[in-house]
């Protein structure tokens, strides 16, 4: 999973990086394996910096400054497809034709096909194992058939629809051409999520892309809309155009960016992130009710901090159950989950997380968490909660057992990693020291979530019931997964993966 954004300011000697800096701050959350911006000044002059680290390490004041023109992108990332190098840190950049930049969130899953076709037909060269460098070098295939010295708008849409019809899986992108302007474009399913808005100034409009409505919100843009599935918006210093390359696909929003990577104050589709959290936290105090019966003698419930609170909040209340934090965080830690290496995610945990002793000796917890997905957290909590002395741990989880790997942007890819593959609700209890292990119904999740946006009649919740909505994922693709991106293999990846950044500034420190 990735964060992206893009500006475009209608005035021309304004600098756009400090705010798509701002704006990346915000969407760290989405990704903390690297970040990057490029922005681009007069006569089509692009600026870049990125590397490995969270964004306030790769920033500092002179590489923002350095940082000039009206018009960027950005991106913060961890690695679903590719390493961990400094190589594959985006945006990614292309001088032919035209100078193209990409940033690009999600994972394709025709991605060997498409190296194929870039390497005998296209003739283009590949430097990583990225989808985004794939992506961008369709695009400027796409584009250099046009044959022309300069592209319009109507030749980007064109190019836009090759994209389309040329590749598969979840993406969100925001694209850049030199001295034109900025193109945002969604996969035909909508599984990944982007979304624009409007800032008025006495000159003009301003313009913004990103991942998550708090991301404009925080610049004070105003009126968002989200891109439609298989739509394309392009922005230029004249305005904004769109429109519907793609239709007929069923619009299957990716269901865990509500359970737990989008920020609670973002809205996502037109659902509030907050709100289907909250509808979440009933439908699980309905599911403790449920598993426990008249065995219920829950003392205190305790979320997992920060992404559980909302639901917590919620499941103590419909039970009439005290909410107590019971886990202090260390903000200073990044998301476990999202941090590559099983050894890495268990030695983070403890890290993270301190239990205090005085809201759990003596008493039966119930632990609140979003998900459950290696265990690695929720085993190295339950063994905490114990330690401070809790006499019974029971564990909630607001979603359902995850036993299907991700192949749309999300790294849990390997079953075998996944803590629920195989394995009842008693043995994963079991596996994780629990006293009782509770999940929520898939039905009651996608309640949750659909009761604030009836326009949207499923989502993507393939990682629950292994039903992939581009109808392309073969069991023959899931074993290259299963062989290609466990944590063994990426380790192996990484080591060979210190690969020259090519069109890098890092800046230096003050």
């Amino acid at each position: 999973m990735c964060g992206i954004s893009g500006i475009l300011l209608t005035n021309t000697n304004q600098n756009c990086s400090v705010e798509i800096y701002e704006s990346l701050n915000v969407l760290q959350h989405r990704g903390q394996d690297a970040a990057g911006i490029v922005t681009c000044g007069n006569k089509g002059r692009l600026y870049q910096c990125k590397a490995n680290g969270m964004v306030r390490d790769v920033f500092n004041k002179r590489a923002l400054m350095n940082l000039v023109g009206p018009m960027g992108i950005g991106h913060v990332r961890y690695p679903t497809a590719g390493t961990s190098s400094n190589s594959e840190a985006q945006p990614f950049y292309v001088n032919s034709p035209y100078g193209l930049v990409f940033a690009h969130n999600g994972n394709l899953t025709n991605a060997h096909e498409l190296r194929k076709f870039l390497d005998e037909e296209a003739h283009r060269h590949i430097n990583t194992d990225s989808d985004t460098e794939l992506m961008l070098n369709i695009f400027a295939d796409n584009l250099q058939q046009t044959g022309k010295f300069r592209v319009n708008e109507e030749d980007t849409f064109n190019a836009i629809k090759g994209i389309y019809e040329q590749c598969r899986g979840g993406y969100a992108c925001i694209a850049m051409i030199a001295g034109f302007g900025l193109i945002a474009f969604r996969d035909p399913n909508g599984i990944r999520p982007l979304i624009y808005g409007t800032r008025k100034t006495s000159q003009g409009t301003d313009y913004m892309i990103a991942s998550e409505s708090v991301a404009l919100s925080t610049l004070d843009f105003k009126d968002f809309v989200d891109v439609k599935p298989g739509e394309a918006v392009i922005i230029t210093k004249n305005g904004m155009s769109k429109r519907q390359l793609v239709t007929g696909a069923e619009f299957t929003p990716c269901i865990f960016e509500y359970v737990y990577f989008a920020r609670p104050d973002s809205i996502i589709d037109g659902i509030s992130v907050y709100k289907s959290r909250l509808a979440m936290g009933e439908a699980l105090a309905d599911a403790v009710v449920k598993k426990l019966g008249d065995k219920m003698d829950v003392d205190v419930v305790i979320p997992v901090p920060d992404t559980s609170r909302v639901a917590a909040l919620q499941v103590s209340y419909r039970l009439n159950i005290l909410y107590r934090e019971g886990f202090i965080k260390n903000r200073y830690i990044g998301r476990t989950f999202i941090m590559p290496g099983q050894s890495e995610r268990k030695k983070s945990v403890r890290r993270k997380l301190n239990a205090m002793e005085l809201e759990f000796h003596d008493k039966n917890v119930l632990i609140v968490d979003d998900s459950i997905v290696r265990g690695t957290t929720s085993r190295e909590i339950i063994q905490m909660a114990r330690e401070a002395g809790a006499k019974k741990v029971y564990f909630a989880s607001c979603s359902p057992p995850i036993r299907y790997p991700n192949v749309y942007g999300i790294d849990m890819p390997t079953s075998n990693e996944l803590i629920a593959y195989n394995r009842t609700e008693e043995e994963i209890a079991k596996e994780l020291g629990a006293d009782c292990v509770i999940y929520e119904d898939l039905d009651d999740l996608i309640e949750s979530c659909r009761k604030f946006n009836r326009d949207i009649k499923n989502f993507d919740t393939s990682v629950f019931n292994g039903k992939y909505v581009t109808g392309d994922v073969t069991k023959e693709y899931l074993l290259m997964l299963d062989k290609t991106r466990n944590d063994d293999a990426k380790q192996l990846e990484n080591i060979k993966a210190d690969v020259i950044g090519l069109h890098n500034d890092y800046g230096e420190s003050d």
